[in-house]
């Protein structure tokens, strides 16, 4: 099931993983996808549009220690480590939804999936809610997104959580890679990985990103990122629901072509930015008989608002762990205009 809200605002939601199909400016959808939602089902490996949960990125060794005294087995789906909920995360699932709501004042929809205790190895019964809200300012389509996690079962005392979305943008839709692309990052600072793509613990000034806010250019194959940046170092300082903190700038992209701009603001610590060298979607055929065209690698960018990468480890716990009668929240909004 899908659903367009509001019409003048061209978004297109799917019931599956409360996922975004479609962000469009203008004549051009911006984030990539597929026209059928059967496709979702079948070749959606690089998670376009969905939601991810229980947790978002990476858990260690695929393993919870210290959680309510047990160790959990989470299924490795990357490597050793399990990666965005598992084998069928949270953007596999049907939501109940498309509801539409009145959000903080707005006209918006709401999706909802209810995680059982045992799903993928994670402990206790979880509701999750996703409320899309759509608005014009002046020329700038605006995309807010809110998340909450609500632990609703009495299985167990505590477990983890953490929910982003995981669209891919290209401002230049009919090219192949993202090439030419102007970003801007809001910081440097990223979380060194050891080989696993585990963090080791350090956050250090990346490499291959200029100084903070300065833009730079994409080109066809570098510069390459999968890296989570950290906007707050201190990860004790980080409350459970960041539903209150300000939304802070991410990520800006343009692109010199098309003219079109996009700026990504969340109240997250922290988010991943990644230029889609594992994309790999074959060309398809639609039911009309149209060819849907192969997507590979570097045809998106991802920016997915976080907390940190295995944040379920016990020095920075705080931020994911989700006990009875708590909420865990989290804000993002999308902006884009071309001109």
């Amino acid at each position: 099931m899908s659903t367009e809200s509001p019409p003048d605002a061209a978004f297109t939601f799917l019931s599956k993983g409360a996922i975004i199909q479609e962000f469009r400016v203008g004549n051009h959808n911006i984030v990539l996808g597929f026209p059928e939602a059967k496709f979702y089902k079948t070749h959606n490996a690089p998670y376009f549009g969905e939601t991810i949960g229980r947790t978002t990125n990476r858990v260690k060794d695929a393993q919870l220690h210290d959680l309510n005294g047990k160790t959990y087995h989470l299924y490795a789906n990357d490597g050793p480590n399990s990666l965005h909920g598992g084998k069928e995360g949270w953007g596999k699932k049907d939501f109940e939804g498309p509801r539409p709501v009145n959000r903080n004042g707005m006209k918006g929809v709401q999706f909802t999936y209810t995680s059982r205790d045992g799903e993928e190895g994670y402990p206790g019964t979880v509701e999750c809610n996703v409320w899309y809200t759509a608005s014009k300012e002046d020329e700038v389509t605006v995309l807010d997104v809110e998340y909450q996690v609500d632990f609703v079962g009495d299985e167990c005392e505590e477990t983890v959580t953490g929910v982003t979305n995981h669209s891919y943008f290209n401002l230049n839709p009919t090219s192949p890679t993202i090439a030419d692309h102007v970003v801007t990052l809001s910081t440097t600072n990223h979380l060194a990985l050891d080989s696993n793509s585990i963090p080791t613990g350090k956050i250090l000034p990346h490499p291959d990103a200029p100084s903070p806010n300065a833009s730079f250019t994409l080109g066809a194959t570098r510069p390459s990122f999968d890296d989570c940046f950290i906007l707050d170092p201190h990860p004790t300082n980080i409350p459970l629901d960041t539903r209150t903190l300000p939304l802070r700038h991410l990520v800006t992209l343009s692109h010199p072509v098309t003219k079109l701009h996009l700026e990504i603001l969340s109240t997250e610590p922290a988010f991943q930015f990644y230029t889609g060298e594992h994309i790999d979607v074959p060309e398809l055929a639609g039911n009309d008989g149209s060819k849907i065209p192969r997507m590979g690698s570097r045809k998106g960018i991802a920016v997915e608002p976080s907390r940190y990468v295995d944040a379920q480890r016990k020095e920075w716990r705080s931020m994911c762990r989700l006990g009875k009668g708590e909420v865990w929240g989290a804000k993002s909004r999308y902006r884009a205009w071309k001109g």
